[in-house]
């Protein structure tokens, strides 16, 4: 009987000295990886609680007051276009273009780590997941040598995305997220995996709804593998899938419209990258300071991430007021807007964010639970920021703890990802900075 030739390919392939040597490699370098990424995490989060909690206790506040996000910002802004202009690589990725493979030269590190400490704890609307991504994947290139790894350009790409993958698995704490994050943004199979994906997640979303739906009207079970928890989860009704639907379409246009700001700020940005770096983080400030003059809460709901905010959010979604929700998704938008063209981080949490806020905003409507209104809400819009459908249901199921509004979340990505693809393309974004000699 012959093999397949696709996996007599991959026999040989696995038993050629040279992969081996490689994967061994890419085994080993997620240990020196895994501690870079450790301590990156952890010195910029002791840093923003230095100049977000401590800072302003010892200035006599007893949280940041209106007006701590515009000198944050302003510093930000210069050193971020100060690091754009003099060091190699720009600092990193523009957020706006997106998530990149990690397969960088080592040289542009020390520009990214720095871009990224002078944004993040400083009050960008922004992420660290695209600077880790850049810290695996130019660590993992620069200890190639110590192995003596041929330098090709499919070993440098393969060991990148390895180190890339090691690095951004310490932020999600679940090595299977950033696997799938990093093939979904490597482009494994190109447009023809997404034209097959698609199909297979919505159906396999829609065919879940049946099943639960069947089960509730017969009384009847067919058996399956998932262990009772003890904890009880909300059941999804047809309003959850309607309104999962028109919520997906909203959002996704919405945050269409966020990351087209982006872009036109990038282009901007790339004429004059110290002077309007500056003038656009000191907007972002001004956004955050707008939002907790009106509504009387903390500026860094809207100067952070995110992710902070967002486990108060989903932990007493009650307590949040329509007003602060509006102002919220108002303010964190045109900031989120603002710092992709400018500063430097990733666009995983502030969309989020924005998700989960609209989830909550709209969980009022008539046959929309609270869980539903979530799950719907950070799909669409996490989906509409980053084009990676499989990576946004595994980060929504992550977040929520649950697998019982996968679901929802699986019709909302789908739903949200394909208005994004239908609505007009956004300008393309020119370079900016210095441009270092690409790994070999």
């Amino acid at each position: 009987m012959t093999q397949p030739a696709e996996a007599a390919k991959l026999g040989e392939l696995l038993r050629a000295p040279g992969y081996l040597k490689t994967l061994l490699f890419c085994g080993l370098v997620g240990i020196p990886v895994s501690l870079a990424a450790f301590w990156f995490l952890a010195g910029l989060q002791e840093l923003e609680r230095l100049v977000w909690v401590d800072l302003p206790h010892a200035a006599g506040f007893d949280s940041p007051p209106w007006w701590w996000p515009l000198p944050l910002l302003l510093i930000s802004g210069i050193c971020v276009g100060l690091i754009v202009t003099h060091f190699p690589g720009a600092g990193g990725h523009v957020p706006a273009s997106g998530l990149h493979p990690g397969a960088s030269s080592p040289a542009v590190l020390p520009g990214v780590l720095l871009a990224a400490v002078f944004s993040l704890p400083l009050g960008a609307t922004l992420g660290p997941e695209a600077p880790l991504i850049a810290l695996g994947g130019g660590l993992a290139v620069a200890l190639r040598h110590l192995t003596g790894t041929p330098e090709t350009p499919a070993s440098t790409a393969l060991l990148g995305a390895a180190g890339s993958a090691a690095a951004i698995a310490a932020i999600f704490g679940n090595p299977l997220i950033a696997a799938v994050l990093l093939m979904e943004i490597a482009g494994v199979g190109g447009p023809r995996l997404f034209a097959v994906m698609l199909p297979a997640l919505l159906s396999s979303g829609i065919g879940s709804l049946v099943f639960t739906g069947f089960g509730r009207w017969t009384g009847l079970s067919t058996g399956n593998l998932k262990l009772d928890p003890g904890v009880e989860f909300p059941r999804l009704d047809i309003g959850d899938v309607v309104w999962s639907i028109l919520m997906a379409v909203v959002i996704a246009c919405a945050v269409h419209l966020i990351q087209h700001g982006g872009r036109l700020t990038a282009i901007r940005v790339a004429g004059r990258p110290l002077l309007v770096t500056t003038l656009c983080a000191l907007a972002a400030g001004v956004c955050a300071a707008a939002y907790a003059l009106g509504t009387g809460l903390n500026p860094a709901d809207v100067a952070s991430s995110g992710q902070g905010t967002m486990g108060r959010l989903v932990g007493d979604p009650h307590a949040w007021g329509v007003g602060a929700l509006i102002a919220v998704l108002l303010c964190k938008g045109a900031a989120f807007s603002l710092c992709l063209g400018s500063l430097r981080g990733g666009p995983i949490f502030p969309s989020l964010f924005l998700g989960a806020a609209a989830g909550v905003l709209c969980s009022p409507l008539p046959g929309l639970g609270v869980g539903a209104g979530l799950a719907a809400g950070m799909a669409a819009a996490t989906v509409s920021a980053l084009r990676l459908p499989v990576s946004t249901v595994l980060l929504v199921v992550l977040v929520l703890g649950s697998t019982a509004m996968m679901p929802v979340a699986i019709l909302s990505t789908v739903v949200a990802f394909v208005t994004t693809e239908l609505l007009p393309p956004g300008p393309p974004i020119p370079p900016v900075g210095r441009t270092p000699r690409p790994a070999q």
